[in-house]
């Protein structure tokens, strides 16, 4: 009974040695019940904790939406306490927010803190149903860090991650080549460059992997007036096109783009970073797949689509484009 005043044996702190796990409600009615959720409490504890090695948040409803399920206070906490429940996260060096709600198993990361969602145990049904299982998840936590795997119904795993990731060093990058094969490994690829001038909104590829006679599974670049970093994955012949979203980019500036994709993290799978040594966040998106469901093509294209030089060429300049493997 060390929570807030109203919420006794709902919000409440644990410790056990390095390990500190802190338990939130987030359907609290003196804010207005469902989706609500208070931070100053949790502010506290965290840094009343600060020495823990390993901190863990958990709540009922997620943060940010799952498979895309979205919808403040019916899916998700409400937009007036998400960001500040998120920077508490960060600012306090938490491992992991743990959740359910969604009937889903996700993995995703935002400045460097996980969401993980896991839910639907013996439930009958899925979000979406089709792509979502009935699971279980095997965790460790150690001074390595986390890792875990989930397991389906007939024991197969499906999805797994080691966290932190272990990625090269940039000095143990190599230029991309673009006849190599990628294979099912964890990459990363690191875009350095030019952004194009002001009032450029077309397209502009960084890279596109791709099969002739078929639409490019995998094209990553810039589109709209604000330079969005954007990923497209089309891996289904006559359906929509998946989109994941990042960051604009100032028009004209210098960028340093780091992008990973991991395909045993599902859609959280596609994550970016700005700098070197900054936290990892997955890109936007409302798909409930992802990178798992890529086949790399054999061929790729460089600053331009796959049909040439005029297909969606990069305007800026100095594209340059490095990549690593990441053990997982």
């Amino acid at each position: 009974h060390n929570g807030p005043a109203g919420q006794q044996g709902l919000s409440y702190w644990v410790r056990r040695g390095d390990l500190l796990l802190v338990f939130v409600h987030t359907l609290w009615t003196g804010l207005g019940g469902e989706g609500h959720v208070e931070t100053d409490w949790l502010r506290a504890v965290l840094h009343q904790h600060a020495d823990a090695r390993h901190k863990i948040v958990a709540g009922h409803h997620p943060i940010h939406p799952v498979n895309g399920f979205a919808g403040p206070y019916q899916r998700d906490v409400g937009p007036e306490h998400a960001a500040a429940f998120w920077n508490v996260l960060t600012e306090a060096g938490v491992l992991a927010y743990l959740c359910g709600h969604i009937l889903a198993f996700d993995v995703q990361v935002h400045r460097g803190v996980l969401q993980i969602c896991t839910a639907g145990a013996g439930t009958a049904h899925r979000m979406p149903e089709g792509v979502e299982y009935l699971h279980a998840v095997q965790a460790a936590l150690d001074r390595q860090g986390l890792r875990f795997q989930v397991f389906d119904a007939e024991g197969r795993v499906r999805e797994r991650l080691s966290w932190p990731l272990a990625v090269p060093s940039v000095e143990q990058w190599r230029a991309f080549d673009d006849a190599g094969g990628v294979g099912d490994k964890i990459v990363a690829f690191r875009f350095t460059g030019h952004a194009a001038t002001p009032g450029t909104s077309t397209a502009q590829t960084f890279l596109s992997a791709f099969r002739p006679g078929i639409r490019a599974p995998l094209w990553i670049g810039l589109r709209g007036p604000e330079q969005r970093l954007t990923v497209i994955l089309e891996l289904e012949p006559g359906r929509s096109p998946r989109y994941w979203l990042g960051p604009a980019l100032p028009a004209g500036a210098p960028f340093d783009i780091q992008l990973l994709i991991h395909p045993d993290m599902g859609p959280g799978g596609l994550l970016y970073r700005l700098a070197i040594d900054a936290p990892w966040s997955s890109m936007s998106t409302a798909s409930a797949w992802g990178a798992e469901r890529l086949h790399w093509p054999e061929r790729f294209s460089v600053g331009h689509g796959p049909e040439g030089p005029h297909d969606r060429a990069f305007f800026g300049r100095d594209l340059a484009i490095s990549t690593a493997t990441v053990e997982g």
